[in-house]
């Protein structure tokens, strides 16, 4: 009898692992992979729930860690969530906080003919939605170590950010996954369409309120999706 167990060490094997590769990923030992870099480990790791012969449950979780250059060996300190990268700092989440549900994620495999579904899935969030987020976090972390291009700093926690998200879920409008500084602008982000009227609104209003909190550090706000893509600014 083949059990949830062997489908989920098939799944890793034969469609998590090389879909992971394909995107740039390399390792896989522990269920860790890592993105080729020679100054920061960021990594995505697979992080099991529940183990049974009936059901496995697994989600990921994504971090950035600086290398000891000389050494190679990652720094010793823990990362926390939500810190911003670079220098002694580190960055960690869950994949929960950058899918536009927001929250904790898990993928759960059962065993019966659907169990692939759940595979795909988890795959799909990692590639439109881990993957993009672990390469901007990459990417600024270089840039603030080198001093070029921009910086961005955390304007709002997302814990912070519960209340105005609240509002945004009434509106049926995707969540503000980030709010940060860069340039003297406020850059919210989050899983957005131009074509969306009622978000750019909704935004709008967002954008109208941390306005009106006359903060020097920012004199404008700019809206983008999860790629990074530019939609509208106030």
């Amino acid at each position: 009898m083949t059990t949830a167990q062997d489908l989920f060490t098939e799944g890793v094997r034969a469609h998590i692992a090389p879909s992971l590769r394909s995107m740039g990923f390399t390792g896989g030992e522990q269920y860790v992979f890592r993105l080729p870099d020679e100054v920061y480990r960021a990594q995505l790791r697979i992080r099991l729930g529940t183990v049974s012969e009936h059901t496995v449950r697994y989600t990921f979780e994504l971090g950035l860690t600086t290398e000891d250059l000389t050494t190679g060996e990652p720094t010793t300190e823990e990362p926390q969530a939500g810190s911003a990268p670079g220098g002694p700092e580190h960055w960690h989440a869950s994949i929960g906080e950058l899918l536009p549900v927001g929250g904790e994620v898990w993928w759960e495999i059962t065993a019966g003919p659907r169990w692939l579904v759940a595979v795909e899935d988890s795959i799909a969030a990692v590639r439109h939605y881990g993957l993009p987020e672990l390469r901007r976090r990459l990417a600024d972390a270089t840039a603030a170590g080198t001093g070029a291009g921009t910086v961005t700093e955390t304007y709002l926690t997302p814990a912070e950010l519960e209340e105005v998200n609240a509002a945004l879920l009434t509106a049926a409008v995707a969540r503000i996954q980030r709010a940060e500084l860069a340039d003297r602008d406020l850059v919210l982000t989050g899983a957005w369409s131009r074509t969306d009227r009622i978000a750019r609104e909704v935004l709008q209003g967002a954008a109208e309120g941390f306005l009106s909190a006359a903060d020097e550090r920012f004199v404008r706000v700019r809206c983008q999706d999860t790629l990074g893509r530019g939609l509208w600014t106030f």
